[in-house]
């Protein structure tokens, strides 16, 4: 029995080869120089900044806003770090996450207020984001290959795309659960739309946003070893290195090396929106 085959893969190849990289490779060439510039800057700063200045930074963050026991396992985390000569892979691992989570935040975060504000657009984000978290990260990483090349750009991209779900979601969410009692109180002394986001909403919002935050970075940061696989650097290569020599002490190594920074940008994080609440 002859059934019908849909080329979805011919008419993929097609729009990728024949329409999108010769039409647009230009601007997906600016896009890739400027993300480029941002996580060489930021990557660069991490670098510079001597190891024991950072760590004292760290340690200092840590105390102010996850008190004095994060502050210890930061201290010995960051030891460890250096210790096992993983103190440069992991700044630039930390250059990517931020960077991928500045982007995820500038624009989650405003999408998140507008989807709260506009069913019409919550129905059409709400899948879209469905599709973002469901789909498996190799996928995503070949047009990501194909359009920005190898290095740190595709990895910003894909970890971009991966993270960014959990911004929108908590910000939408953080806005509808503003009392509704607040608000009318707001209307009834004439607030306008911006001054009620402003200055009612959005302070009030701001616990759960930041749990989005969190979670946006927690999920860049399991984008290490992936983004590795594309020529990305930091604590991933390491990772990656003993998966391919069958290593398990470098792999337990560079492995524990990504949990003692997740639990530090972890906690950190939390502490911030506990403040904020």
């Amino acid at each position: 029995m002859n059934y019908f085959t849909l080329p979805l893969e011919q008419w993929t190849n097609d729009f990728v080869y024949e329409w999108l990289i010769p039409v647009m490779g230009g601007f997906f060439d600016s896009i890739s120089a400027i993300i480029g510039f941002f996580i060489n800057g930021v990557a660069d700063i991490f670098t510079w900044i001597p190891a024991e200045v950072m760590a004292i930074v760290l340690i200092l963050l840590a105390w102010r806003f996850a008190g004095k026991g994060i502050a210890v396992f930061t201290l010995v985390g960051t030891l460890y770090l250096g210790s096992v000569n993983l103190w440069e892979d992991a700044m630039l691992t930390l250059a990517v996450v931020i960077v991928a989570t500045l982007f995820s935040i500038i624009i989650g975060i405003p999408l998140g207020i507008m989807a709260a504000k506009s069913r019409t657009l919550d129905n059409i984000v709400r899948p879209i984001l469905d599709f973002m978290q469901t789909l498996p990260s190799f996928v995503y990483l070949i047009p990501a290959i194909l359009l920005f090349g190898l290095g740190e750009v595709p990895a910003v991209i894909s970890t971009f795309v991966f993270a960014t779900p959990p911004a929108v979601r908590m910000t939408a969410l953080a806005i509808k659960q503003v009392p509704t009692d607040m608000v009318e109180a707001a209307k009834a002394f004439g607030s306008t739309p911006w001054q009620m986001l402003v200055k009612v909403q959005l302070p009030v919002a701001v616990p759960t946003i930041m749990a989005g935050v969190n979670q946006t970075i927690m999920l860049a940061l399991s984008m290490a070893v992936i983004a590795s696989m594309i020529g990305s650097p930091g604590l991933g290569t390491t990772v990656l290195a003993g998966i391919s020599s069958v290593n398990v002490g470098l792999g337990l190594v560079g492995g524990l090396g990504i949990v003692v920074l997740a639990i530090i940008l972890d906690r950190i994080t939390q502490g911030l929106g506990e403040r904020k609440r």
